[in-house]
């Protein structure tokens, strides 16, 4: 049984065309999500414990693919993570890591298999965040028009600032992304913390309230009159 989840588009920051992203999630042992277009794409899912999922990647040959990730809840913060290649050799393999980045160029054509392994804990489940980026291939478009000698601007300045334009607001969204993990993940740290520091503050009141009757008994035996017993 399949889970598919469809993301809604939504504009760039800064840009006024929508960016695309589609991914396929199953919640389910042996069966992966998938990633349909070679596009760049952020997820955040929960790993139960013992369990093991794994996402495939879609990517061009001769391409830069960009590889982040974080845990930002459970116990101990952690996780293993690899990635194989299309032909099924291992790329990248970690074990017990909090967070991660990784670039693999150039790329081949194919799928890749990206596996979140939390199979050593027993009893903790781990929230995810990651992130797959890709460079953008520009199309050599500048031959399909006239001269640049009949142009008021060269078309190659026209295509080299937009390039630059579409490469800074990519790596905002991705700042803003990472952003928005490790502030997730602080969250989780704290409420944890005022758990714990909740609960033995608690226990010690208890120990204190305790000693305290234990005391005050122990104080008022040694004065009770013993010759009134003896009459």
């Amino acid at each position: 049984m399949e889970l598919g989840a469809r993301w809604m588009r939504r504009p760039a920051i800064g840009a006024g065309g929508p960016l695309l992203l589609l991914t396929l999630l199953s919640r389910w042992p042996g069966v992966a999500a998938t990633f349909s277009q070679p596009s760049d794409s952020e997820f955040t899912f929960v790993l139960p414990p013992g369990r093991e999922e794994c996402f495939y990647q879609s990517a061009a040959r001769n391409n830069t693919m960009e590889l982040e990730y974080q845990v930002i809840g459970g116990a101990g913060l952690d996780v293993d993570f690899s990635v194989f290649g299309p032909s099924g050799e291992n790329l990248i393999t970690e074990a017990r890591r909090s967070d991660g980045v990784h670039t693999i160029e150039p790329t081949m054509e194919g799928d890749y298999k990206i596996c979140f392994d939390n199979s050593f804990s027993t009893i903790s489940e781990k929230l995810i965040f990651f992130e797959v980026i890709f460079d953008d291939v520009q199309e050599d478009w500048s031959e399909i028009v006239e001269p640049e000698e009949l142009l008021d601007v060269k078309i190659d300045d026209i295509k080299e600032a937009i390039g630059n334009m579409n490469h800074k607001l990519d790596k905002s969204v991705q700042i803003q992304a990472t952003l928005r993990a490790f502030e997730a993940r602080d969250r989780n740290l704290q409420e944890g913390n005022l758990g714990r520091v909740n609960f033995w503050s608690a226990v010690n009141l208890g120990v204190m309230l305790v000693v305290s009757f234990v005391q005050v008994y122990m104080l008022k035996s040694l004065f009770d009159d013993r010759r009134k017993v003896q009459t």
